[in-house]
């Protein structure tokens, strides 16, 4: 092999995992796909009816897209969640939104014990958090709720507007 081809083979292997990351414009299609399914798994892990509130009363599946589809965010992040959701769909054959409270349970507990689902769960718990406790300018953590149930309160100086612009 030449060395030029060798240069040009060499730099296509190490921009592979960049290109398949997608971008932000075509992430809102892909994330349509596995939005029932990230929804379901929020609120599996944060349900009505406990003395936090829940994943859906926060509005953290918005959050969670607003944030992973920023221009700034790590795209093979935002590869991950997606990859890790449709993942999730293959292995309950679609099911997973409309399994009962048990059915997600055990479901999600086969998942995490693959390593990847693990990290998985892991990503999507850290963003759901992210949204249920941050700053309520971000557009979850509605009505301070998350900091209320916590008897705790943001940091200061609390910010005035949001660092993504949508």
């Amino acid at each position: 092999m030449k060395r030029r081809s060798f240069l040009i083979l060499g730099s296509l292997i190490g921009l592979s995992s960049t290109i398949k990351a997608k971008s932000p414009d075509s992430f809102g299609k892909s994330f349509k796909e596995v939005e029932a399914t990230i929804r379901a798994v929020q609120e599996h892990m944060f349900p009505s009816g406990t003395e936090l509130p829940s994943a859906r009363e926060m509005n953290v599946t918005k959050f969670l897209f607003e944030t992973i589809s920023d221009r700034t965010y790590d795209k093979d992040i935002r590869a991950f969640v997606i990859e890790g959701a449709k993942e999730l769909q293959v292995r309950e054959k679609g099911r997973f939104a409309s399994m009962s409270p048990r059915e997600k349970e055990k479901a999600l507990r086969r998942y995490e014990e693959s390593s990847y689902g693990q990290n998985w769960l892991s990503r999507i718990l850290t963003l759901t958090m992210e949204g249920m406790f941050g700053d309520p300018v971000y557009g979850s953590n509605v009505k301070e709720y998350g900091w209320k149930a916590l008897h705790a309160f943001g940091g200061q100086p609390r910010p005035k507007n949001r660092y993504i612009e949508l």
